[in-house]
């Protein structure tokens, strides 16, 4: 009861936004599929080529698409409009496909008898084509809205909202509770959507004598929906429009706890010590969307952290002087793309190598030199990132010699900790500040080689936008040291293991700390 009480507005409102985000994309996928089914239905040629394409999207990850859009102009960024892009674009191929399908179908004689008794071509299409066809066509939008109510959970990812924003929430914090709130919900939209075309299926092919009051009332509907996504759309762009609330700032974050705590702490002084309001954006889908999305101007800011921004975004070699990575990123970072990176946040968030105590008691292991002997009957866990990175997997594995059964399995962050504890895999590698390390009596191997670089938390802000709200400097300045690497362990537990809000826990430690 708690947890409705709690969440049970919130969820309301994401359902409301996860159909938004169906219903316009929807709405574009058969503006524009329909006809072009028709299209190249007429011409045999460009069917191979066009039916490709639209197979070509399906088939690519949907995060790797949003991904994508962050960096083109107009449609892309961060928001509700590349997440509608990118739902629309998943749902071309069914609906182009068997509209298609559905035209070539239709009895070739028919079609001859119908221009023999003088129809148009047109004519023909509206009369008979369409009308024979009509139960395919629905099949494939009713296919279309299916996977769109399903892809559009990853909106969260960038900023889109919807039902995946408690999905994302859930698997930071392994909640499940959050992650069933994201889930049946959206479920739920499918399975309705699912039974509400095949409803709509049996009535619009039911042969029935067409009235004029029956003709109006069909076009009355017609006209109240696209009048309704019209509407829907034009409320989207207004929200996603800069001009349209010019002091307000966008504040990000990465999809883990702390970055949410972090991202809420920038916001909270912000609108404490600036006359701006700020819109927050966060679990956004890792270190590359965020970046992406700063230097585009799509959010003001976010915390970075030094080692993360030296090897994976400015592609150097790993540093061991904090100092000298710090004044690298942030000379860089200025120079190549008009980024002011502020001084650390007064901790640093390393990787941290963590296996269970039991088996740090067992074999007497310490550091990650000592793992090196037992990982060759080891399973791993690692994050995508991790994999990629510079100062990753491939380094860390060279540098102590790591040789597991298996390659590692590739897991969220929160579930790498739930696989750990219920030894799915033996080791694994996350941040050193996590709450739910000493919660779930984890050890943390010391890096002895030193192969990490430092991870010193900065904020990480749009020169541009500084520059049009100067303000927000100072703000910002004001949070220089005052977070300590046990504190922000202790902020992360508060939330991880203590069920308390984001909002609640940094609201009391800036108070505490004669912030705000």
């Amino acid at each position: 009861m708690n947890f409705i009480q709690r969440y049970g507005l919130e969820i309301l409102l994401r359902t409301g936004e996860h159909l938004v985000l169906v219903a316009i994309s929807m709405g574009i996928a058969i503006t524009i599929g329909i006809p072009l089914g028709i299209f190249i239905s007429r011409k045999p040629k460009l069917a191979q080529l066009i039916i490709g394409i639209a197979n070509g999207i399906q088939t690519i990850p949907s995060l790797a698409i949003f991904g994508f859009l962050i960096t083109v102009p107009l449609i892309g960024g961060i928001g509700k409009i590349p997440a509608i892009v990118a739902l629309t674009l998943y749902a071309f191929l069914p609906i182009i496909r068997n509209t298609y399908i559905g035209i070539k179908q239709v009895d070739p004689n028919l079609i001859e008898a119908g221009l023999s008794l003088g129809l148009t071509p047109r004519q023909v299409l509206k009369e008979i084509e369409l009308p024979l066809a009509l139960t395919v066509i629905l099949a494939g939008i009713r296919v279309a809205t299916v996977i769109s109510v399903g892809v559009a959970t990853i909106a969260a990812a960038i900023g889109g909202g919807g039902l995946g924003v408690f999905i994302f929430r859930g698997i930071t914090t392994v909640n499940h509770q959050l992650i069933l709130a994201g889930a049946i919900p959206s479920t739920l939209i499918a399975l309705i959507a699912d039974w509400g075309i095949g409803w709509l299926e049996k009535q619009m092919t039911q042969r029935r004598p067409q009235t004029p009051l029956r003709t109006k009332k069909r076009r009355f509907i017609s006209w109240a929906i696209l009048g309704l996504l019209l509407f829907m759309g034009l409320g989207i762009f207004y929200q996603q429009n800069p001009f349209s609330t010019p002091s307000k700032v966008i504040i990000g974050s990465k999809n883990f706890t702390e970055q949410v705590i972090l991202g809420e702490i920038l916001s909270q002084v912000i609108e404490a010590k600036t006359n701006l309001q700020v819109e927050r954006k966060f679990n956004l889908g890792g270190t590359f969307i965020c970046h992406e999305a700063v230097k585009a101007g799509q959010i003001a800011g976010y915390v970075e952290y030094t080692g993360t921004s030296l090897t994976s975004i400015l592609r150097h070699n790993p540093l061991n002087d904090p100092t000298e990575a710090f004044q690298i990123v942030k000379q860089d970072y200025q120079e190549k793309f008009n980024l002011n990176v502020f001084p650390s946040l007064g901790f640093e968030n390393t990787y941290a190598i963590i296996i269970r105590q039991d088996d740090a008691q067992k074999y007497q292991i310490k550091t990650i030199s000592s793992v090196a002997k037992y990982t060759s009957n080891w399973q791993a866990g690692f994050g995508h990132e991790f994999l990629e990175r510079k100062d990753g997997y491939t380094g860390l594995a060279k540098t102590y010699g790591l040789k597991f059964a298996t390659f590692p399995r590739t897991m969220e962050l929160g579930l790498m900790y739930k696989a750990l504890v219920e030894k799915q895999v033996d080791l694994i590698a996350a941040n050193s500040t996590d709450g739910l390390i000493p919660v779930l009596d984890l050890v943390i191997l010391e890096d002895d080689k030193r192969y990490f670089p430092p991870y010193e938390a900065v904020p990480v802000f749009n020169q541009v936008i500084l520059n049009k709200y100067p303000q927000l400097n100072e703000a910002i300045n004001r949070l220089v040291g005052i977070i300590s690497a046990a504190k922000m362990q202790q902020l992360n537990y508060q939330v991880d293991n203590q069920s308390k809000t984001v909002q609640a826990v940094v609201e009391t430690f800036l108070k505490r700390a004669g912030i705000i």
